[in-house]
């Protein structure tokens, strides 16, 4: 398993209204599981935590800092040195769902997105890389782009002398429907992210930096000092 590229789509109001809370009062809500009415509905073809879990993560989190009870959330955030872990731990709480990939994927799907090649991980994370991806992708038909990145793949694979053949591959056709379900939640993801008012896209990595989860105003710390 590789690292992961990650897109977590995150609800403005619910975390808007998380962040208003007193520290006390978000402690006792995730711990009697009071806010699993208010959490966002999941989105039936992304994942998320589960709420139990979710909510374990939080408390897990809030119980190895130091902030008086009575403090406001967002206030003890950012007095904090690792408010921003904060921050990324309640968006998750605060997300209908995340679009993951491996990241080795994430270039093949961004190459065919933006017809260009990705050169390196910092242009694969960029600000301007995503603001294409999202001109790119927003509203077009799922399966026009699967396609485009399952045909990718497949002269990829004959260019290096691979075989097609599912015969001699066994892990073809799982690989290629891989491809086209992971390419179409891309689709998906990147739609929902910029037609919903209330939802913000954080693009972000697996063992990144909580401060470097998300671009502009959907920065991690740019939220957090807002």
């Amino acid at each position: 398993m590789g690292i992961e590229t990650v897109v977590l789509l995150v609800d403005q109001l619910c975390l808007n209204s998380l962040l208003k809370m007193s520290w006390k009062e978000l402690y006792t809500g995730m711990e009697k599981g009071s806010f699993r009415q208010s959490r966002p509905a999941g989105d039936d073809k992304l994942n998320r935590l589960f709420d139990i879990d979710c909510e374990a993560e939080i408390l897990d989190w809030m119980d190895n800092v130091d902030v008086s009870p009575d403090s406001n959330v967002k206030t003890a955030l950012q007095e904090i040195s690792e408010g921003d872990e904060g921050v990324l731990k309640l968006m998750q709480w605060a997300s209908p769902g995340e679009w993951s990939s491996w990241e080795a994927r994430t270039y093949l799907y961004l190459d065919v997105a933006l017809d260009r090649e990705i050169v390196n991980q910092q242009d694969l994370y960029s600000h301007s890389t995503w603001e294409d991806v999202i001109e790119k992708l927003s509203g077009i038909p799922e399966d026009e782009f699967a396609q485009k990145v399952c045909l990718d793949w497949m002269d990829r694979r004959k260019e290096l002398g691979e075989t097609l053949d599912e015969k001699q591959d066994p892990k073809i056709i799982p690989t290629y429907e891989a491809h086209d379900r992971t390419s179409r939640l891309l689709v998906h993801t990147i739609t929902k992210w910029e037609q919903e008012d209330s939802i913000i896209g954080v693009v972000g990595r697996e063992h990144m930096d909580a401060e470097k989860w998300g671009h502009g105003e959907n920065n991690v710390l740019k939220i957090l000092n807002s």
